[in-house]
């Protein structure tokens, strides 16, 4: 067997740790994660920072001297996970079996693949005796597939001043590529939609299941659920969007005026299954709730519903979404997080830019707005600009939106080396 890379190694260890975030304040393993992190962190010589505002919810930061006293640079990434069913899966979620060339397992794309990259280019700049070019506060976050309240913005809320002097931020899902017609492009993450996780819940009388009950909570519950899943929402462009698009159809041929956004959206091939949910608000049904017996009609049933909004449209989507389910559902808001929408201009984004085209030649590089979130939402409380970016040069017929929360998520091996060679060279020259 060939030898595994540092960061392969660091991936795999990585994911070996089951540290499964299960929302509601519940979760198992972070702080494991994050002491394997810790530890690699003060390995490097490194003075680290943890943080655990409750138990098991733990956050690690360093800051790392660069060469120059220009503003900093944040890196950072999250060390928990979303669960696996096991029984769905090829390969056990938390082996971190290596097979065909790639990394199985629950996190290898989101993100613990990023969190490797990041840990082993700090250990390639600091162990050649070197420095980054700027300051970088690394940190590795819990609770982000919960919103980050345990996580990013605890530690923002209450610890700002490790920040200090930070203008930029830089964390996952961006820097990928993918395959448009047979020609590799890659997608940077500029912006991220608005976050509402909201309930509904339906009563009406409790009874015996064998009775005529019109005001049954159920069905009332489900009716308002159908409606907002069924919800067709319509094409909204940002400035960003509207880029990316008119940029897809450049390099595919198409006209959006003409065949319209969707369907240049579609010809994109995989990526798509990222892209098509930027252009429009989304509301997914995705946790139901209700009764406790077969013949027992409840008097309560509930759903959790996954709001995701373009920036500054979350007051006007609820509104809307209280006129789908009536008068006689309640509707609740569980969690809410602002969108992001940066300009694909300015130094970083140059940088980027010129790397991507030095380690892959003749490649354009698309901006997007990411349709779920990340912890820039938490930073760009302290006015720190976030972009995503962690580098994947992947082969063109890896589904790679279906890897996120997906069952079998993997991620090839030569692409964590890809990734590693840039992000190394980002910060030692930006």
């Amino acid at each position: 067997m060939t030898e595994l890379s540092r960061t392969a190694v660091l991936a795999r260890d990585l994911v070996r740790f089951p540290s499964v975030n299960w929302g509601a304040g519940k979760s198992d393993g972070e702080a494991e994660a994050a002491g394997y992190v810790e530890a690699v962190l003060q390995g490097m010589g490194l003075e680290t920072r943890s943080f655990e505002p409750e138990p098991g919810r733990v956050s690690v930061l360093a800051r790392v001297e660069g060469r120059s006293r220009g503003p900093a640079l944040v890196l950072h990434g999250h060390t928990d996970v979303v669960p696996a069913d096991a029984t769905s899966w090829s390969v056990d979620p938390f082996a971190g079996e290596i097979r065909d060339g790639l990394l199985w397992g629950r996190g290898a794309v989101d993100m613990k693949d990023m969190d490797a990259m990041m840990l082993a280019s700090l250990e390639d700049i600091l162990g050649a005796g070197q420095q980054p070019a700027r300051d970088l506060v690394v940190a590795f976050f819990a609770d982000e597939e919960a919103g980050g309240v345990l996580g990013s913005h605890w530690v923002v809320d209450h610890h700002p001043q490790l920040f200090d002097g930070a203008t930029e931020a830089i964390s996952e899902v961006g820097g990928y590529s993918v395959d448009l017609g047979g020609r590799r492009a890659y997608l940077l993450q500029t912006g991220e939609k608005a976050l509402v996780w909201a309930k509904l819940t339906a009563r009406g009388p409790a009874a015996h299941g064998s009775r005529l009950i019109r005001d049954n909570a159920v069905t009332k519950l489900a009716e308002a659920v159908a409606r907002i899943g069924r919800k067709d929402w319509p094409i909204r462009l940002t400035e960003t969007t509207r880029s990316l698009v008119d940029e897809l159809g450049r390099l595919l041929g198409l006209d959006p005026k003409q065949v319209g956004e969707d369907a240049v959206v579609l010809a994109s091939g995989t990526a798509s299954g990222f892209i098509l949910a930027t252009l429009r608000t989304t509301t997914n049904p995705t946790v139901l709730e209700a009764g406790y017996k077969h013949n027992v009609i409840p008097d309560t049933a509930s759903a959790l519903i996954d709001i995701r909004t373009l920036p500054g449209e979350e007051e006007a989507v609820l509104a809307e979404i209280r006129e789908l389910i009536g008068p006689d559902i309640e509707l609740s808001t569980m969690h809410a997080d602002i969108g992001l929408e940066n300009p694909f201009e300015g130094p970083l984004v140059e940088k980027v830019v010129a790397l991507l085209g030095e380690h892959d030649p003749g490649a354009p590089v698309l901006p997007y707005l990411m349709s779920g979130g990340t912890d820039n939402k938490a930073l760009s409380k302290l006015g720190i600009t976030g972009y995503g970016f962690a580098p994947l040069q992947l082969p063109a017929g890896l589904n790679f939106p279906a890897m996120f929360h997906g069952v079998d998520e993997r991620v090839p091996l030569a692409s964590l080396d890809f990734g590693t060679k840039v992000l190394t060279d980002l910060l030692l020259t930006y």
